[in-house]
């Protein structure tokens, strides 16, 4: 139920946002945007085609650049760093926490990593030099060393005013860290333990040493589990001499599970998770092709099958030998549109401010990948049963199914979830039928119509 209610306030936030730009006042527009959390406008970002998102980007308050250049993928994060100057991205990165800082530092240009660095204090500077000695996809590599320690031989009241002169937390602390005097991890010590005890009482009573602390090395999806099977909201983090070096906090986790069932859905369709759902069409044909190029090789192997039993088939043996084809570079070329789709929609990204866009879009790719590979596949058929009109249908039959491959492949989940049906259960078995008939009627129509003369 929470996770619909997201979506939906998504959806209605594109169409706001969408009707606004429509109407050509971009007061609205700005404050509409400056209502929402970071991580709502780089949702929104992300949902929009490049010409609405040039325009809101560039009326989202500069306070919040910084962090919403975190919350979108890496494509648009490069497009939007692209149109911002020096002063800008320094201004936007340099009151970042180290952790996020070292998530986009590598994306900067140069000259703006040199202003950064320059403008950093040392201490801040080897911080973030320390978290990017690190291999990505680690603990060393999540980590905040921005952490409060206190010592186990002093009192609850000697921790208090402490923390008092401090003056503010690090976001996420629920607990604090209890370190001997060569900084080596002991365990830690609860915010809610440290307000209830008596000022008198001694830490080294307080200090809940079951927690263990996660290895620098260990890997980013290993973190994850241990947080998810100890509900932890933070860890401490130590190197092979269990020195105290920072802490991980649950809304790094929540990043790395996302971005891995992220990863492990469109990965099935030969997508990469950091795609920008309007990626150029040429970039996103060019990503798709690879796999459809493999798809193309397994289907050629399935005709070559069918081929070894030309003698006993009757004159239209190469339509039969090259049907495999047609349907199952349909499939695969709806799949990878049906996948994008699935995620667009169960993140919120897909709504009716949208459709028409990525609908254009995905046609625009499909007629692309049509064009390329109805060539490839016409001219092997060709020279195959040395027959150019064979050649001629395969390819018009390929190009017909790869265009609306692709519209099924934005249309199918559009009218599942309306029918209240889950896009993600059915929309597989819906697309293959429809790339299965309409491929199988374009290409033994046109053989038909072309070759029984």
């Amino acid at each position: 139920m929470a996770d619909a209610a997201r979506h939906d306030r998504s959806s209605r936030q594109l169409k706001l946002l969408s009707q606004a730009l429509a109407s050509g006042r971009l007061g609205p527009v700005r404050r509409l945007v400056n209502t929402l959390s970071p991580a709502e406008i780089g949702h929104l970002l992300e949902s929009m085609p490049p010409g609405k998102r040039e325009i809101v980007w560039g009326l989202v308050d500069p306070e919040d650049d910084g962090e919403v250049l975190l919350h979108v993928g890496d494509e648009v994060r490069e497009a939007l760093i692209a149109d911002m100057d020096t002063d800008e991205l320094v201004a936007a990165v340099e009151d970042l926490d180290i952790d996020d800082l070292a998530d986009l530092v590598e994306d900067l240009p140069d000259q703006v990593i040199d202003e950064l660095l320059s403008a950093m204090d040392r201490e801040n500077r080897e911080r973030l030099e320390q978290v990017l000695s690190y291999p990505e996809d680690t603990a060393g590599r999540l980590m905040n060393p921005d952490v409060v320690t206190v010592r186990a031989d002093v009192t609850v009241d000697v921790v208090l005013r402490y923390l008092r002169l401090r003056g503010e937390l690090p976001e996420h602390t629920d607990h604090l860290f209890v370190v001997s005097r060569r900084h080596q991890y002991l365990g830690r010590l609860s915010l809610a333990g440290l307000l209830t005890n008596e000022p008198s009482r001694p830490i080294n009573e307080l200090i809940d040493d079951e927690q263990p602390a996660i290895s620098v090395e260990t890997p980013a999806d290993e973190v994850a589990h241990q947080f998810s099977d100890r509900d932890w909201i933070s860890a401490p983090v130590v190197d092979d001499n269990n020195i105290l070096l920072g802490r991980i906090t649950i809304d790094d986790v929540v990043d790395i599970i996302r971005e891995q069932a992220e990863h492990q859905v469109l990965s099935a369709a030969g997508l990469d998770e950091e795609e920008d759902l309007f990626s150029p069409v040429r970039r996103a044909a060019r990503r798709r092709a690879i796999w459809l190029g493999i798809n193309l090789a397994t289907a050629f192997l399935a005709s070559w099958v069918i081929g070894l039993f030309e003698a006993t088939l009757e004159q239209v043996v190469a339509l039969a030998v090259l049907m495999p084809i047609v349907a199952s570079m349909g499939g695969i070329a709806g799949t990878q549109t049906l996948t994008l789709m699935v995620r667009g929609l169960a993140l919120g990204q897909v709504g009716t401010g949208n459709t028409r866009a990525l609908l254009t879009k995905e046609l625009s790719v499909g007629a692309l990948n049509g064009l390329i590979w109805a060539i490839v596949v016409g001219t092997l058929a060709s020279l195959w049963f040395s027959d150019p009109t064979i050649g001629l249908v395969i390819a018009a039959a390929m190009a017909i199914n790869l265009i609306v491959a692709a519209l099924s492949g934005v249309a199918i989940p559009l009218l599942l979830r309306r029918l209240a049906i889950d896009p993600a259960l059915a929309g597989g078995v819906v697309l293959t039928t429809v790339t299965d008939v309409i491929g199988f009627l374009a290409f033994l129509g046109l053989g038909t119509v072309l070759l029984l003369k």
